[in-house]
């Protein structure tokens, strides 16, 4: 588990940091976004002991940071975005090297073959680090991190430079190493956040401006809560259908595009789901619904209103 209390970063009169507080939990993937400048990197390099803060603290599984460097530290795996590989060794004696740096108890062979066979490097593992590709210079960077069995991984934007086919592999990897790991990922990439993280964080001018699900800042942020579908069969009697479930405010029909096929518009009450009792009325009326989507913000919605100064006002500088 990490624990943030009220943490501060002050450059002279610049607040880079500005008394932030958030918690990432046992087996919990944590995104972290932000725009630059906005504090994310400084926050990063105080929770891995790079830099300490100007006040407050940061709990690695409930060590301080800053008064018990070395035990905290003991507990955390690092990915920085450029890995710190030396790449005249081989992954064997790179990773080796690092068991040695750790001061790793864990059965040497064993433990280091586990981390080989779950990032899929065993067969590159005699070969030389300047020799492989990117994806795998980037796994060999992961398994540095898992050495030790930390508790704790902080990822800093581990998908950088990747091909299509690699982002998916390293993504996946991160879903599973989610099980038995804590993790806060730093990405630049929203869809990567939206694909591996159960909580989002944003910091913005040194501040937090959200701390939730994806699916609450949507509904947070989202100003109305319509749902469009589109649904074959007749018109009339479907708008009658809609306009009797018990949650719908209004219903309005969208231009008409093709034959015996109706797009409704329909705004149900605040905090209202009623995309089941729909499908199941419209299943027992023998309609077929088509399409149904929400008005629901994206995850890059939600990014740019937290960050250009419409968003959730009452966030700043704490957790939900």
């Amino acid at each position: 588990m990490i624990e943030v209390q009220h943490l501060s970063k002050h450059y002279g009169d610049k607040k880079a940091v500005n008394d932030i507080s958030f918690r990432a939990e046992d087996g919990e993937i944590l995104g972290f976004l932000g725009p630059n400048g906005a504090g994310k990197s400084t926050t990063m390099n105080i929770l891995t002991g790079y830099i300490s803060s100007t006040s407050g603290k940061a709990l690695i599984d409930g060590v301080d940071i800053l008064e018990e460097p070395l035990k905290a530290k003991s507990k955390i795996g690092y990915l920085p975005e450029l890995p710190p590989l030396y790449l005249d060794m081989t992954v064997k004696e790179y990773l080796n090297f690092v068991y040695d740096l750790k001061k790793c108890k864990l059965p040497r062979n064993s433990h280091l073959k586990d981390i080989c066979s779950l990032v899929k490097i065993e067969h590159v593992y005699n070969r030389i680090i300047k020799n492989l590709s990117k994806g795998y210079k980037q796994r060999v960077g992961l398994a540095q991190a898992l050495v030790g069995n930390p508790n704790v991984l902080i990822l800093d934007e581990p998908t950088v430079g990747l091909d299509p086919k690699q982002i998916i592999e390293i993504r996946t990897l991160i879903k599973k190493l989610g099980r038995n790991h804590t993790v806060i990922l730093s990405s630049h990439i929203l869809s990567e956040v939206q694909a591996v993280c159960d909580k989002i964080i944003v910091i913005n001018e040194g501040k937090i401006v959200a701390d939730d699900t994806e699916d609450n800042l949507s509904r947070k942020l989202s100003s109305d809560h319509k749902l469009t579908v589109r649904i074959e069969g007749d018109r009339d009697k479907a708008l009658k259908l809609i306009k009797d479930i018990k949650d719908v405010v209004s219903t309005d029909i969208g231009p008409g595009k093709e034959e015996n096929i109706t797009e409704f518009r329909i705004e149900a009450k605040e905090g209202k789901d009623i995309r089941r009792e729909l499908f199941i009325s419209c299943a027992e009326a023998g309609f077929i619904i088509l399409e149904m989507r929400s008005s629901e913000l994206s995850l890059e919605d939600i990014f740019l209103r937290l960050t250009m100064g419409d968003g959730l006002h009452d966030n700043d500088g704490g957790e939900d």
